[in-house]
């Protein structure tokens, strides 16, 4: 797609959200879209984002003042001067933010009454002891466990690990309460809250947290030593004050948190009509010829369009393909008119 250009739905490259780093929704969305289809002029931002000029040079020196685009002024035709936006690889972004966040974050404190009081606690060394002794406090634990995860992301392999030691304890029907940060980008994490809850876990989501630890039995916490790198290592802590303090910790932030499934935040799963008519789009079809090689009407894949609009709370169709990009919401899938698992168009 080039500047300025309108018309066709296109999908950007998978870029991971900057929301999670307390950037505005409409920095990352510029971010996003600099990332996505390169370098752009103010203006070209807003016209392809339908973002107001003020909103866009709001957004573009928040993301300077945080190094993540700069400006290199060119002169165009007929002599004026105008600065073009380069943003910086995803990967460094995060990076960036996340360095920033680790110098703002205020070092972990146990309080007990009449002011701070030190505790012995062990060192675990990194990701693999602390993978170790996660799952021999768990395998012993008898009542309930309590997991705090600041992270948006998780690998595959978190994920699965997370999910063996989950699923062991709630067969033996230990009470389990996991407390985490609305998943980014349709995160694959999704389907394993899904799965937790149906077999009786406890999950709720807020804000940012402060730590990521882990308490078992109300008598052994394992707190991270960096909240978003488990390979920095783990602090073991078994001083019965210090654990009760997490514990309180714990939950004010559960009672200040939500179940994501009652109050309407799921995981956007696309129809395969839906499916089909954004990745027809992406190819450069039109809505007439998108809907000529469906089967179906003109009306119906606009439909389709703003339901899918709507359900992601964006304005326009580049809004949307920036948005279905980064989730990775739009491979190639085959559907046909004869599909009754849509209804019919009326």
């Amino acid at each position: 797609m080039v500047e300025g250009e309108i018309g066709a739905l296109t999908v950007g490259v998978p870029v991971p959200s900057l929301l999670r780093w307390n950037v505005s929704a409409d920095a990352d969305l510029v971010f996003r879209c600099l990332v996505s289809f390169g370098p752009r002029r103010a203006v070209a931002i807003g016209a392809e984002l339908g973002l107001a000029a003020r909103r866009v040079r709001a957004a573009l020196e928040e993301l300077a003042d945080a190094d993540l685009v700069h400006g290199v002024r060119r002169r165009m035709a007929g002599g004026a001067e105008t600065d073009v936006w380069h943003a910086v690889p995803a990967d460094t972004a995060v990076a960036t933010l996340r360095r920033r966040a680790l110098r703002r974050a205020p070092a972990p404190a146990v309080e007990r009454r009449g002011g701070l009081a030190p505790f012995a606690a062990l060192r675990l060394p990194g990701r693999s002891a602390t993978r170790r002794r996660i799952a021999q406090l768990a395998a012993a634990g008898r009542v309930e466990q309590l997991a705090m995860n600041p992270e948006q992301a998780f690998t595959a392999e978190s994920v699965a690990i997370g999910s063996t030691i989950d699923m062991a304890l709630l067969r033996r029907r230990v009470r389990v309460r996991s407390l985490g940060r609305p998943p980014a980008d349709g995160d694959r994490s999704s389907a394993h809250a899904a799965e937790f809850v149906r077999l009786g876990g406890d999950y709720r989501e807020t804000g940012p947290l402060p730590h990521k630890m882990i308490i078992f039995d109300r008598r052994v916490a394992l707190v991270a030593v960096d909240p978003l790198d488990l390979s920095c290592g783990t602090w073991e802590v078994a001083d019965p004050a210090a654990v009760d303090s997490l514990v309180t910790m714990f939950v004010d932030h559960w009672s200040a948190a939500t179940d994501p499934q009652r109050n309407g935040v799921p995981q956007i799963v696309l129809k395969p009509r839906e499916k089909a008519v954004v990745a027809l789009l992406a190819q450069g079809h039109t809505e007439a010829t998108a809907a000529r090689h469906l089967g179906i009407s003109n009306r119906l894949v606009t439909y389709t369009l703003r339901g899918l609009m709507d359900r992601l709370g964006v304005e326009n169709r580049f809004q949307l393909g920036l948005a279905l990009g980064a989730m990775n919401a739009v491979p190639p899938t085959v559907w046909t008119p004869e599909d009754t698992t849509e209804g019919t168009d009326t």
